[in-house]
């Protein structure tokens, strides 16, 4: 799009920003405002209404949140609709829209309402809930208004943006503030979690999947969430950055049915003020690899537990979230180069961003009517079941993948780990089956979940 320049409300002490930015040189400059920028960007941002409808019993405790578990699946289960309203930018002139997971993932109608009115169904193309990030495409349109996405690499603390959504439905709006901070993890409300952009542009609910712009009107990232007590804006916001956008629209284009990421096998504790003086570290950086599961690539190119990892391509890491974003924009089937405290000295290594592998295979088992919990779903424990579900790097042997409306009702968890039943080993997911045909007239599943070992006693 065309590159725009910023006339700002009040010329100061020229800041440091983008390469191509200025400040204003003259009084009909400094009058303008915003106004260009916005003009050219707003049209890119859309309005999206989504229908969300899932099935809920009528039992009273409903919310509640020590009761509801234990009331899960009882009761008339009834059908529920819920109605979501967020934003979304356009990213290209053949409707590729980018919004929140929360927004639009589970929605069964999407309709996508443009600046001029015009309005579109949509189709979630790739959608995850960790990064809460969904791409859509919108049906039958050509020749939209579209933004560009900005190394967010580039981004740097006090830089001007400007963000655009329509928050609690009054229709868009924009704010205007300064990037606050960078590299934020862990303190971002709702579902994403990871690595964020934070901002004091004042964002609201309705601005998730709004876009935060530069003064370029090039895109930086997607508004996600805000950090807040009362429900309104306190001025810190946070947003998705830009160059995990652009994978997940190359992923989306690609076909994916859901969102790749590399696989990094390892297990690790920041680096703290004790930790690095323990060590030997003049500065509390990085990340110690406490684990290292055998298939590892990092295993595979030379790293060991011990180790500390302070960047990834030249760019730092001091958390797990950080390190998960700079693999997840690299990509997979490219080569990263991880650089790392290895005997009292640097060194680095180039590591294989791939997917977590399926060796041994998981071997998934789908429960049938002949067994006293019909549509449970378990699988061997493999790398890649072990990703999918977040579990120890040591687990081994049978996970719970789908607990089924009975498995649900009993007790059992997506992630769960089969130990014993009836006091026989779980050796493999097909012995579930078999265990399950005819337990008798009891039935005892020893399981193991978030670290801890569970018993649930039955009588058929």
């Amino acid at each position: 799009m065309k590159r725009l320049v910023l006339a700002a409300l009040i010329a100061l002490a020229p800041p440091v920003l983008h390469a191509e930015t200025r400040v204003p040189t003259s009084q009909a400059e400094i009058s303008l405002g915003f106004a260009p920028l916005v003009r050219e960007a707003a049209p890119a941002v859309v309005n999206i209404y989504a229908r969300i409808v899932t099935q809920g019993s009528s039992t009273p405790f409903r919310g509640d949140p020590f009761f509801e578990e234990f009331f899960r699946g009882f009761g008339q289960s009834r059908p529920r609709v819920q109605n979501s309203l967020g934003s979304g930018v356009i990213l290209s002139d053949d409707g590729i829209v980018v919004s929140n997971y929360h927004v639009v993932g589970q929605a069964t109608d999407i309709r996508v309402v443009l600046n001029d009115r015009r309005e579109f169904n949509a189709q979630v193309l790739l959608a995850d809930k960790e990064a809460d990030i969904a791409i859509l495409k919108l049906d039958g349109v050509e020749d939209l208004p579209s933004l560009d996405l900005r190394d967010s690499d580039q981004v740097e603390v006090g830089e001007l943006v400007l963000a655009i959504g329509n928050p609690f439905g009054v229709g868009q709006t924009v704010s205007s503030g300064i990037v606050s901070g960078l590299a934020r993890s862990g303190t971002a409300t709702g579902n994403a979690r990871g690595y964020f952009i934070q901002t004091d542009a004042p964002i609201n609910p309705g601005n998730s999947g709004g876009a935060l712009i530069d003064v370029n009107g090039d895109l930086i990232g997607i508004n996600t969430s805000i950090l807040t007590r009362s429900g309104g804006s306190n001025g810190i916001g946070f947003a998705i950055p830009a160059n995990l956008v652009r994978e997940f629209v190359h992923q989306a284009r690609a076909g994916n049915a859901r969102f790749e990421r590399p696989w990094a096998g390892v297990t690790g504790q920041n680096v703290d003020g004790d930790l690095a003086a323990s060590l030997g570290l003049d500065v509390p950086e990085g990340i110690l690899i406490a684990g290292l599961h055998a298939a590892s690539p990092l295993a595979a190119a030379g790293l060991q537990v011990g180790d500390v990892i302070t960047d990834v391509d030249g760019r730092p890491v001091n958390s797990g979230q950080e390190m998960l974003f700079r693999m997840s924009v690299k990509g997979l089937g490219e080569t990263a180069r991880v650089t790392a405290w290895q005997g009292g000295e640097e060194r680095s290594f180039d590591v294989e961003m791939m997917a977590a592998p399926e060796d041994p295979p998981r071997e998934a088992v789908v429960l049938d009517d002949r067994t006293v919990l019909p549509d449970l779903k378990v699988a061997r424990a493999n790398p890649a079941v072990i990703a999918e579900y977040g579990l120890s790097l040591t687990t081994e042997g049978v996970v719970v993948t789908d607990p089924g409306a009975n498995g649900l009702r009993a007790g059992l968890r997506p992630g769960d780990v089969l130990l014993e039943i009836n006091g026989d080993p779980v050796g493999a997911p097909a012995d579930v089956a078999e265990m399950l045909a005819d337990p008798g007239r009891r039935l005892v599943i020893e399981l193991g979940r978030d670290g801890r070992q569970v018993q649930l006693r039955f009588r058929l």
